[in-house]
């Protein structure tokens, strides 16, 4: 689980930011980013990090095209 470490703030204009998050995340292997990415989608959707709910199948259907 990933923790903030709250000693580590600084104030920071929105483009230091951006600049700042970017330079971090592209010091990451593809492996860790995607890791980070299912962790914060198992937040916003609240589901179980390593139990994503399955898809509702029923919902599409597929056609051909002409």
């Amino acid at each position: 689980m990933y923790r903030l470490d709250k000693t580590a703030f600084k104030a920071h204009t929105a483009e230091e930011a951006t600049k700042s998050h970017a330079e971090y995340y592209h010091t990451l292997t593809w492996q860790e980013r995607l890791r980070i990415a299912n962790y914060l989608n198992s937040i916003a959707f609240n589901f179980p990090e390593n139990n994503p709910p399955k898809v509702d199948r029923t919902k599409f259907s597929v056609r051909a095209r002409k």
